[in-house]
C-alpha cells in the first residue's frame, strides 16, 4: 500500500489542523493505522493509532484530549485532527500502516509496514 500525507502547515498555538493521509489499493480496510511525528534533532515518536474498524483508538499521553485519530474506509483516508496545538507539536506527521490480523493497536516503528512520505506542521507561539 502506498500512502500520501497531507494536510501540514503553519498555525498559530492554540489554532487546529487535520492531517489526512489516502492509501492506494482495495485493502485499507485490513490495516491498523497510525500517525507518527519527528521534531527536530529529536527520534521519531508514536502520536495516536485506530484499528482497522475505527471503533477502537489509542493515544500518546502528550495528545491525549487534543488530537483526534479517524478513518473513513470507504475514502482510504485516515485523518488526525489536531486542536489548542502548542509549539512543541511541532514535528514532521508520518502515517503508517500495519499488517496482521492481530487486535492490539501497535506503537513501535518496527510494527508498522509502510509509511507515507511526512508533512511538516509547523505552531508558532
Amino acid at each position: 500500500v502506498q500512502l500520501q500525507a497531507s494536510g501540514g502547515g503553519l498555525v498559530q498555538a492554540g489554532g487546529s489542523l487535520r492531517l489526512s493521509c489516502a492509501a492506494s489499493g482495495r485493502t485499507f480496510s485490513t490495516y491498523r493505522m497510525g500517525w507518527f511525528r519527528q521534531a527536530p534533532g529529536k527520534e521519531r515518536g508514536f502520536v495516536a493509532a485506530i484499528s482497522r474498524s475505527g471503533g477502537s483508538t489509542y493515544y500518546a499521553d502528550s495528545v491525549k484530549g487534543r488530537f483526534t485519530i479517524s478513518r473513513d474506509n470507504a475514502k482510504n483516508t485516515v485523518y488526525l485532527q489536531m486542536n489548542s496545538l502548542k509549539p512543541e507539536d511541532t514535528a514532521v506527521y508520518y502515517c503508517a500502516a500495519a499488517r496482521g490480523i492481530k487486535s492490539y493497536l501497535p506503537v513501535a516503528e518496527y510494527e508498522y509496514d509502510y509509511w507515507g512520505q511526512g508533512t511538516q506542521v509547523t505552531v508558532s507561539s
